[in-house]
């Protein structure tokens, strides 16, 4: 018996012995295995250079040039290699970058309240992206390399710089590939020939991507002369050299819209660096879909691209398997979430995605839109986009998805390639003036400008959309602060709200599905099932934005029902 002991001791220890330099040794491949050591740059003279101030939020570093408009955009001149570009983009708007990652962590936070889940997703997202160096261009990782080197110290916790940023720009690509209905639902068209006012291309979009208001409110215009490639211009935010959105001087435009996807694995090029490679070396569609072919996404993702040497649009469909050209060469082309080339439109995910999303509701709301006029000119284009009513005219509620405007936007803008004018919008949203800008005029002027002086065309400015100076206004700004303290009182339960305080916030907004079910979500948690069914069964009745949405509040309805009868 005591040699069985013995052996079954010795079984152990050797057991736990074995088992902790697995754990060791796994620890130590974890932690290299999602190490990004940044990439080798001969040339590091460019840090030496020192920010000058010539004005009040007028800043540069050699040619390079930064200053706030009194629109309340500020614009960005960057000229140089790609460690030079990132080194002055950096230097130049650093207090934007530490901005800019304050929003992102603080929103972050707000969905993931716990330190310990915080963690554990840090590593994962760390372990997800560990390969992403190795499909994103040389040149681009040299550039955020030297973004990375003005960074803010504030987040070292999260990671290095260098791998904090570069991540950073994955950010929207994990963000509609976790949630797939996350709040990326864009909206982006163009028109020519009979349906454009001059009858050449104009091509408009909401970007609405939201990450909390604050990660909105100081938008870069962004202008770009690059040694290699096409000079071009795209609005970004401190910290990110991704397009979203953008022109190039060969009158070439590239804007993007998600698409359902499935669950990636891995990470590979984020598709905003994707697109940028497009806007900086493509000069015509074919030249953008053959750079769109050979890199690698791990998302889907519809780009809208217009062209004026080819006078025309085309929506790039890609996927992280396969690739398609959707160019209808039609006077219309209307980009939402969904797919419509012949190879993806009657694939199970974007059919799933058709029936499910608010994508479908929108096109076809854009397409009621742009019948309803004659020709479409740049001040049309912004009536579109700021459009705040669904199919027929009808009142969904401020904030539904399934508006044009949907209350959320980061940017929206309007361009025109073959003058190589655009015109993007000044907060709140696309509800401030829009402003247009000659991207020959801003090349020609901004480089070593020394008096602050602004740089858009005021003649051709769009005045701010009536709705601001609203009742309706006022409304939804309330309707936003007490949609918050509707949230937190459902997650604590000790938290009351007076009965009058509901009903203000139900008269502040009454036409939305929302309003109804954050009102029912508040009754139910405090165990008022009854209050809770009316204002759940008020929901269903309204436009209620997606399918899982509904299935929700169906669901809720059927608890209480089951608890009725137990």
């Amino acid at each position: 018996m005591s040699k069985y002991r013995f052996t079954f001791k010795k079984f152990l220890k050797y057991f736990f012995s074995a088992l902790l330099i697995f754990l060791i040794g796994f620890s130590i491949y974890f932690f290299q295995a999602i190490k990004m050591p940044p990439p080798k740059v001969t040339d590091r003279s460019s840090l030496k250079e020192k920010r000058e101030t010539f004005g009040t939020n007028f800043y540069g570093i050699k040619n390079n040039r930064f200053r706030k408009s009194e629109s309340g955009l500020y614009e960005l001149y960057i000229e140089g290699n790609a460690f030079e570009r990132g080194v002055y983009n950096g230097k130049l708007t650093a207090e934007l970058g530490k901005k800019q990652e304050d929003a992102f962590v603080e929103e972050i936070k707000k969905m993931i309240p716990s330190q310990r889940l915080l963690n554990f997703m840090k590593y994962m997202t760390a372990w997800f992206n560990r390969n992403m160096d190795e499909y994103v261009p040389q040149e681009y990782l040299e550039e955020i390399y030297g973004v990375s080197e003005s960074a803010s110290k504030d987040y070292l916790y999260i990671g290095d710089n260098y791998s904090r940023i570069l991540n950073y720009h994955a950010a929207h690509d994990i963000g509609h590939a976790v949630q797939n209905v996350a709040k990326v639902g864009c909206t982006s068209f163009s028109c020519n020939h009979s349906k454009s006012a001059d009858g050449h291309l104009i091509i408009g979009r909401n970007f609405d991507f939201y990450v909390g208001d604050k990660f909105a409110e100081d938008k870069i215009v962004t202008f770009y002369n690059p040694n290699k490639g096409y000079k071009f211009v795209e609005i970004t935010w401190g910290g990110f050299i991704g397009t979203v959105s953008g022109m190039n001087d060969q009158g070439l435009t590239v804007t993007l819209n998600a698409a359902k996807s499935e669950i990636p694995f891995s990470s590979a090029d984020p598709i905003s660096l994707i697109a940028r490679e497009i806007l900086q070396y493509a000069g015509n569609i074919n030249e953008a879909f053959e750079i769109a072919k050979k890199r690698k996404s791990f998302v889907s993702e519809a780009i809208m691209i217009g062209s004026a040497k080819d006078n025309a649009t085309a929506i790039i469909e890609k996927t992280p398997k396969d690739c398609a050209l959707f160019y209808p060469k039609s006077d219309i082309v209307i980009g939402l979430n969904h797919f419509q080339s012949d190879k993806f439109k009657n694939t199970e995910l974007n059919l799933e995605n058709i029936k499910e999303s608010s994508s479908m509701y929108r096109y076809k709301r854009m397409s009621e839109l742009i019948g309803s006029y004659d020709t479409i000119g740049y001040r049309e284009a912004a009536n579109i986009l700021r459009n705040k009513r669904g199919l027929h005219d009808a009142n969904i509620g401020m904030g539904n998805e399934k508006n044009i405007c949907q209350l959320i936007s980061h940017h929206s803008i309007i361009f025109k390639p073959d003058e190589l004018k655009f015109w993007i919008s000044t907060n709140p949203y696309q509800l401030g003036k829009y402003v247009c800008y000659d991207l020959d005029s801003v090349f020609a002027e901004f480089p070593a400008m020394t008096e602050n002086k602004e740089l858009y065309i005021d003649d051709l400015s769009v005045p701010p959309d009536s709705f601001l100076y609203s009742d309706d206004y006022e409304h939804f700004k309330y309707f936003q602060k007490q949609k918050d303290i509707f949230k937190a009182a459902v997650k604590d339960t000790s938290v009351i709200i007076k009965d009058a305080e509901i009903q203000r916030f139900i008269s502040s907004n009454p036409e939305y599905f929302y309003t109804y079910q954050l009102v029912g979500d508040y009754y139910f948690t405090k165990g008022k099932q009854e209050d809770a069914k009316q204002y759940y069964k008020l929901a269903l009745t309204k436009e209620v934005t997606t399918l899982s949405e509904r299935i929700d509040i169906v669901e809720r309805l059927k608890e209480i029902s089951d608890k009725e009868l137990e």
